[in-house]
């Protein structure tokens, strides 16, 4: 947990932030460009972090995500949450259509299968989630949608 974490949680606690997920990650992807990765807001926000990277299932085009993150067994889990928003990330169908993906994470590079969790694994990882970023659970009350979990194993 870093200083500026309990900011954050009360942060993506607030029901607007949903309204701002296009612009927090457009400034996440400019601010991590500008810094070779070596800074993100969720990082300076103390936090785990990854930039996912995916084809785009209709366009083939690659596209880079930073994501709040959650190391477990070896890999990250990932929460299509959208801060609760009604409609989920676009990442999480392009994920679904992809074999693999590409992750940085600390300034490594990881080609990543991944898996969509369910019933009591997915349960025992949201859990686990929780700990680290508690409004996964306020998201489950902002939306009528379920918000899936993925598990990223890295490859080799």
């Amino acid at each position: 947990m870093g200083l500026f974490t309990p900011v954050a949680i009360k942060l993506g606690a607030q029901p607007w932030m949903p309204r701002l997920l296009p612009q927090i990650t457009w400034t996440d992807q400019h601010l991590q460009r500008l810094t070779r990765r070596r800074v993100s807001l969720v990082g300076l926000a103390g936090l785990p972090s990854l930039l996912l990277t995916v084809k785009g299932r209709k366009s083939g085009i690659s596209r880079s995500t930073p994501l709040l993150c959650v190391p477990w067994q070896g890999g990250w889990l990932i929460a299509g949450s959208s801060f609760g928003a009604p409609k989920p990330p676009v990442w999480s169908a392009n994920l679904r259509a992809a074999e693999t993906v590409e992750i940085d994470y600390h300034r490594r590079h990881h080609t990543c299968t991944w898996r969509e969790l369910t019933g009591a694994e997915k349960e025992k990882a949201w859990a686990h989630m929780v700990t680290v970023w508690p409004n996964y659970d306020k998201y489950v009350e902002w939306t009528d949608r379920v918000i899936p979990v993925f598990l990223l194993t890295p490859q080799g």
